[in-house]
């Protein structure tokens, strides 16, 4: 019976969810099929189980309105550019490493050739330099290497010919799960090596100035989450961890420069 409610809903859900992309239509993005992502959305239900159970306790309000927010970006969930989490009574909306590729080539003010992060493991080559004035790294990764993860890097290129790259040391990225709302659960337990990945893919887009009108700004900066924000995590660190120690002031220092 409640298989049957379920299928009953769908069509439902993909009326009220096209009337939605009705009427923000102006606001998406050039080029984009409403049709396929309404299509897609739909595939999405009845392919998670998931969200199957969080629609039915809670409703498809909170499912369509985090949906809307990859429309306004252009993301697809069929995809994998993007995907909804339930967290207690919350579903939340978070933008994939493939979504953050998409956007950075598709929307950077500097064109973007190429976008991509690995892992460092035990065994491997991983040099910084500095070669006349400008930042380079060298990355030999030893054949078939399965040994432990000591760090990872993300890489943007651009098409001028310049780059930016981002580093995070073992300690770093599990910093970034531990502050987590999901730390011990879902993809950081199933995916670990992935999330590693996507950590410090989404601290290097923090370099990279992208040209979005308002309402994406504001969907992109909230995906841009305390996760990976080393300023953020820093207050927590303070926070978790007052008059633990003992320190000393710096008699001249007068503020935090943490913004």
């Amino acid at each position: 019976m409640a298989n049957e409610i379920q299928k009953a809903d769908k069509p439902q859900f993909s009326v009220a969810l096209t009337e939605e992309l009705h009427k923000v239509n102006n606001a998406l993005p050039e080029g984009f099929n409403q049709q396929r992502f309404v299509q897609n959305a739909i595939a999405l239900l009845n392919g998670n189980d998931t969200l199957t159970k969080f629609a039915k306790e809670h409703g498809t309000d909170q499912i369509k309105q985090e949906m809307l927010q990859a429309a306004y970006l252009g993301l697809d969930f069929m995809s994998n550019e993007a995907y909804l989490v339930p967290y207690d009574k919350k579903l939340n909306f978070t933008i994939s490493y493939k979504g953050k590729v998409k956007l950075a080539k598709k929307y950077s003010v500097r064109p973007v050739k190429d976008m991509y992060a690995k892992l460092v493991r035990e065994g491997d080559e991983f040099i910084e330099s500095i070669v006349n004035g400008e930042p380079s790294i060298n990355f030999t990764p030893k054949p078939f290497n399965n040994g432990k993860v000591i760090g990872a890097f993300a890489v943007c290129l651009f098409a001028d010919g310049g780059m930016t790259y981002e580093t995070m040391s073992l300690e770093e990225l599990q910093k970034v799960r531990k502050h987590s709302k999901m730390s011990n659960k879902g993809a950081w337990n199933e995916w670990t090596e992935q999330m590693y990945l996507k950590s410090v893919l989404h601290r290097l887009c923090k370099n990279i100035e992208l040209d979005l009108d308002t309402n994406q700004r504001i969907i992109y900066d909230e995906d841009m989450a305390i996760e990976t924000d080393p300023h953020e995590v820093a207050r927590q660190d303070i926070a978790e961890n007052a008059n633990t120690e003992d320190f000393v002031i710096d008699a001249d220092a007068t503020e935090v420069p943490f913004n």
